[in-house]
């Protein structure tokens, strides 16, 4: 099994702050889009999520930034897991902004769970959402949690 997910990612001109560099808030966007596709890719989609009533909600999301990405700019965004309950009710990852040449850019750690989005509690993901946390890429100190 591949250890990394990644997916290519280009900032656009109207991601650039007012010092003429990638906005901070973009990183977490990027992230995020690299997350979700994942999950798309192995068959936890949104209507999946629909019908079992549950979705992913972030605890923690922390970016350190460690070189410039400029506008126009496309950078390889990683995704690996941490950490993960058994159960797969709370889980960790993180994130890798890497420049065309391999440069480490910045890392973002994230912690995550599962919602019942009608009773508004924390629960389980739908069998769908197991089969794609066994599959994730897991990074080399990944921890199960329980």
């Amino acid at each position: 099994m591949n250890n990394t997910y990644s997916i290519d990612f280009e900032f656009r001109w109207s991601d650039v702050d007012a010092n003429q560099h990638v906005m901070h808030s973009k990183y977490y966007e990027a992230a995020a889009h690299c997350r979700m596709n994942f999950l798309k890719e192995h068959g936890v989609t949104i209507e999946v999520l629909r019908e079992a009533k549950v979705g992913p909600i972030l605890f923690r999301e922390e970016c350190i930034f460690r070189k410039e990405l400029a506008g126009g700019e496309i950078v390889n965004v990683t995704f690996q897991l941490t950490k993960a309950k058994r159960d797969g009710s709370r889980f960790s990852a993180l994130h890798e902004f890497l420049k065309k040449d391999g440069t480490l850019a910045a890392t973002l750690n994230v912690d995550l769970a599962w919602i019942d989005v009608i009773r508004r509690k924390l629960t389980t993901p739908p069998q769908k959402a197991m089969e794609m946390m066994d599959q994730s890429p897991k990074h080399t100190d990944f921890i199960y949690l329980d």
